[in-house]
């Protein structure tokens, strides 16, 4: 959750926590722009590519969304 800086207390800080929520969701956007990309390229080439992107990109999702459900879950203990 995000903190506040105790040397600015107008700066917003964010967490271990926030960070990897944020990557987690950037990485589920991208999944979802490199999915749609494919299918509409008509170059089989390009398609590969960004049908690849989102393969890859849904693992870091999967990654990320494991990470996340064990740091919560060791910060609860």
């Amino acid at each position: 959750m995000m903190g506040f800086n105790s040397e600015n207390k107008n700066e917003v800080e964010l967490t271990t926590y926030d960070r990897l929520i944020r990557a987690w969701e950037n990485s589920k956007e991208l999944v979802r722009d490199y999915e749609m990309y494919s299918k509409r390229i008509e170059d089989d080439e390009i398609k590969n590519v960004f049908k690849q992107f989102a393969e890859d990109e849904g693992m870091h999702a999967t990654k990320l969304r494991e990470i996340i459900l064990n740091y919560k879950r060791d910060d609860n203990q």
